[in-house]
């Protein structure tokens, strides 16, 4: 069964069309990653699934629920932690607690030990009397998480989580998100991080000008890419030195650091050659290690490729 369900979802804003037709499912228990660089799409479409914006057509579906004509069933079976961070001026963070969980319905002992367990699990059990203006933006985050959990929901949208946080609360981000994970949650998460999104994700989609470029299982996607990266270590001196590469090292050259040559190489091209180009050269090799690509680069290079098109789903 599909958690969420995106059927030739459109959004346009007068002559801007923010969604140009997105359709693809992200199954029950999935960790899917929703990646794209700014004004992509991404926020329009996790908006428009929580109903935040009315699409201009399509069809979005949460737990086989349309979002529009059965919104009370959507929302809840769906948290989500936004962008923003939260400023409330009237409530400190356990009555805010209160106040959301109660709109679901949820009261007496049962809420409260609920609260309370959510103010624990994020280390906000002391600043639960807090108002927000006196939390760090990392507490502020860590209780829109908490907010966004506390009516239970299946599905769990983090769109953006680790936003200008430090990297200590990034990691405890992602520590606690796996959990949520391997407890049932299924969990879709907007990043700018793709170191982020090949950690934790385990199917991605790349979205750029409101449209789909790539969507596969992130092992899939890293599969795919036609290069692997070589990383050739050579003493300081020869690089200070400016020394020239012949012609056919020089095309398969994309980054110098300070001690080494970095060659992206076709998977076809056996690296046997490379390496006895660089000894043709007499490049002086100290060290030499290969590696496949990240999903930063296999995002670089699919984001120039045609557009996918996938159907909706039943």
């Amino acid at each position: 069964m599909s958690a969420v369900n995106f059927c030739d979802v459109r959004k346009h804003y007068g002559n801007l069309q923010a969604l140009k037709g997105v359709s693809f499912a992200v199954e029950e228990g999935a960790f899917f990653g929703l990646l794209g660089p700014n004004g992509a799409g991404k926020s329009t479409l996790i908006n428009a699934m929580s109903g935040l914006v009315v699409p201009t057509s399509g069809r979005i579906e949460v737990m086989g629920r349309d979002v529009i004509q059965d919104y009370r069933a959507t929302r809840r079976a769906l948290g989500l932690v936004p962008q923003e961070l939260i400023a409330d001026p009237f409530f400190n963070i356990r009555e805010l607690l209160l106040l959301q969980s109660g709109y679901f319905g949820l009261k007496g002992a049962v809420q409260r030990a609920w609260v309370d367990e959510l103010l624990e699990r994020l280390a906000l059990t002391e600043k639960a009397d807090c108002m927000t203006h006196q939390l760090s933006g990392g507490m502020k985050r860590r209780a829109l998480i908490a907010m966004a959990l506390v009516h239970q929901p299946r599905v769990l949208v983090l769109d953006e989580p680790t936003a200008g946080v430090d990297v200590d609360l990034r990691r405890t981000l992602w520590e606690f998100t796996r959990e949520l994970h391997k407890k049932g949650h299924t969990i879709i998460l907007t990043t700018h991080y793709l170191e982020e999104a090949e950690a934790l994700c385990d199917r991605v989609a790349i979205m750029q000008k409101g449209q789909i470029k790539a969507l596969d299982q992130t092992s899939a996607l890293l599969s795919k890419h036609a290069y692997r990266y070589l990383k050739v270590v050579v003493p300081k001196a020869f690089l200070q030195a400016g020394v020239a590469l012949p012609a056919a090292l020089s095309a398969l050259l994309v980054e110098t650091e300070a001690n080494a040559l970095i060659f992206r190489v076709e998977k076809s091209h056996s690296l046997n050659a490379v390496l006895g180009q660089l000894h043709q050269a007499q490049v002086p090799v100290e060290d030499i290690t290969s590696r496949d690509a990240t999903l930063e680069e296999v995002f670089i290079t699919l984001t120039a490729e045609p557009v996918i098109e996938e159907g909706c789903h039943a």
